[in-house]
């Protein structure tokens, strides 16, 4: 089942700019099957009884996060881009392989498992993981959905980053 899963993830080349390989996850969430047994696969990854709260970063973060959190009745927080949270907020610049970034985050606490679509050069993941303990959290684990292990050698914890898929 996680080969059809993978199947249903479509490559665009050259997107946002030249030279970026692109990786769309629309055909896979957009089929509610196909959701519910992603869900429950990346779920399975987890030591649930070490996590409070899921952090998301935006945007596809949020979808996965948010359906992980329901499931597992756990409560959501937004990383967001600069701007678009409330204050009082966190913030951490960081570099993206196309251009630079902020993210902001507001203060909470508990143990926080941190859920992203995509691990490519491994600055946003790290920069959430900053933004986070300054907020408050106490990260427990990281999860992604795709890891693309030539872009990066991020571990956590000294252990691979938890990924359903690898390109």
């Amino acid at each position: 089942m996680t080969k059809q899963l993978k199947n249903l993830i479509r490559q665009v080349p050259d997107f946002p700019k030249k030279g970026i390989n692109f990786l769309d996850i629309t055909p896979l969430i957009s089929s509610g099957d196909a959701l519910q047994v992603l869900i429950s696969q990346m779920g399975a990854m987890i030591e649930w009884s070490s996590v409070d709260v899921i952090i998301g970063i935006e945007s596809r973060g949020f979808i996965l996060g948010a359906a992980l959190a329901a499931k597992h009745n756990k409560g959501f927080v937004p990383c967001r881009k600069a701007g678009k949270l409330p204050p009082p907020v966190h913030s951490e610049s960081y570099s993206l392989e196309y251009g630079m970034a902020t993210l902001e985050m507001q203060p909470g606490q508990g143990r926080a498992l941190i859920v992203d679509d995509v691990l490519a050069t491994g600055g946003t993941l790290k920069a959430t993981i900053n933004i986070a303990e300054k907020s408050g959290f106490r990260v427990s684990d990281l999860l992604v959905l795709i890891d693309i292990p030539v872009l990066n050698s991020m571990k956590f914890k000294g252990e691979k980053i938890k990924s359903l898929f690898q390109y």
